[in-house]
């Protein structure tokens, strides 16, 4: 059998991991080796259990550890584990039913994929070919959000250029990417007073944009409804309905990326419903699954899946993995337990309790500069008054709160984003709470001495 040890050594003498050195693992005794998992709480290789505050990517939306789930992905595999070329199957026809009946509006037609950032990229080549199938043949300019995170793929990579991608080693990145300002009420970029003002003065910013870089030209605007890249960035109300009037306006489409919102995460089924806009494009993965097993889709309305139909018309973008059964059909009873187990309006009532418990945290710790989220996505942010370097800071971050018995990461070093499964309890939040209070109290300490 092999030990800790031996497993870390193999893993840092092999395996490439996400936004990790491994030297600086090997030095750190890294990585940590995850044995199993139940509800939110993961446990190593070695007995030592942690409370999963981020729900992996923040995807694992029923919790970790389900036999139902489990049996469902055997029973699958075991009667089909693939298909034949043009061709599809039980779970496959079921899910995108099932997709058509949840999502608002008359998204309706679902092309299935294998992850978050798939997910995307076909979003964005649709959008294009839509127009094109349309005569608009000079519209292929994206508007995304400064920071927002849609994927790691080469096309999707550089939406919002967030900072953790380092994207100047690729230059140079595709054509037609245009960048709007977050509608973040904390640290408004034009100095909006409230979230009303915030959001008026964002969504003017991206009308703007569109004269500016000529609106023939500009095909489709990306965003997710609530930020998770910035740290659940929620904004004003009036925002997402005036950005849909600017698409309407202009002929643009919209596409609601809802990898991270979907699912109850925010305490609807899909993050967009707060604000009361039907999007042209849907994108979904992470929760659509719980990350039992890869998949993601894309679902559009009937107006732009009907530019698509006919013999010569077909829109080509195949891939290998997509509609995959036993990814299918894990995604169907995801989203049964999610509906039966009542994990969307669970994420509502324990949201509000989570933030009401920050915000007690906040009045606590003066060094807390902004509480907010909606549903089981929510975040911190730390005062920017103070001086420290941001990896320093980060890293103590996680190193004590590991020791506090959670698996958290920091976004930006300053921001605190919290996305456990929807199954958590309040007595978990509780336990999450008082070991943010721990880790506060001993952080202005620790600033005191730097």
């Amino acid at each position: 059998m092999n030990t800790k040890t031996e497993l870390q050594g193999k893993a840092n003498r092999h395996l490439w991991m996400q936004a990790k050195g491994w030297a600086d693992m090997t030095a750190a005794g890294e990585p940590m080796i995850i044995e199993s998992a139940n509800g939110i709480s993961v446990t190593d290789i070695e007995g030592n259990t942690w409370l999963d505050v981020n729900g992996g990517y923040s995807s694992v939306n029923i919790g970790y550890g389900r036999k139902d789930m489990a049996d469902i992905v055997k029973n699958q595999m075991l009667q089909l584990s693939y298909y034949p070329e043009q061709t599809t199957t039980f779970p496959n026809a079921l899910l995108a039913e099932k997709l058509a009946e949840i999502t608002p509006g008359t998204l309706s037609r679902v092309w299935p994929v294998s992850g978050g950032s798939e997910a995307n990229e076909i979003a964005i080549r649709m959008a294009r070919a839509y127009h094109v199938r349309r005569g608009d043949k000079g519209r292929y300019k994206i508007i995304s959000r400064y920071g927002s995170y849609h994927g790691a793929t080469s096309g999707v990579a550089w939406l919002g250029r967030p900072a953790s991608l380092g994207l100047d080693q690729y230059e140079p990145g595709p054509l037609g990417m245009i960048y709007a300002s977050q509608p973040n009420p904390y640290s408004c970029s034009f100095g909006g007073k409230s979230p009303s003002e915030c959001a008026i003065l964002c969504a003017q910013d991206i009308e703007n944009l569109i004269i500016q870089n000529d609106p023939d030209t500009i095909a489709a605007i990306i965003g997710e409804p609530i930020t998770s890249s910035l740290g659940a960035v929620v904004p004003g109300e009036q925002y997402w309905l005036i950005v849909r009037e600017i698409c309407d306006r202009y002929g643009i489409l919209l596409i609601d990326d809802e990898v991270v919102c979907g699912f109850g995460r925010t305490g609807k089924m899909f993050g967009i419903e707060h604000f009361g806009v039907t999007p042209d494009i849907m994108t979904l993965a992470k929760g659509l699954g719980s990350s039992y097993v890869p998949i993601g889709a894309v679902i559009a309305t009937t107006q732009i899946a009907d530019a698509f139909a006919g013999k010569e018309n077909i829109f080509y973008a195949a891939l290998t993995a997509g509609g995959h059964p036993v990814s299918t059909a894990s995604a169907l009873a995801n989203i049964n337990i999610i509906e039966q187990e009542g994990l969307v309006e669970a994420s509502a009532v324990k949201g509000r309790y989570f933030i009401n418990r920050l915000n007690n945290l906040a009045v606590k710790h003066p060094i807390v500069g902004d509480v907010r989220g909606m549903g089981l996505l929510v975040a911190i942010e730390l005062d920017s008054k103070f001086t420290i370097d941001d990896k320093e800071l980060g890293d103590w971050l996680v190193n004590t709160f590991k020791d506090n018995g959670l698996l958290l990461r920091t976004l930006g070093s300053r921001v605190i984003q919290m996305s456990p499964p929807l199954c958590i309890t309040e007595a978990e939040i509780d336990i999450i709470v008082d070991a943010l209070d721990s880790t506060l109290t001993k952080l202005s300490s620790y600033l005191s001495k730097v």
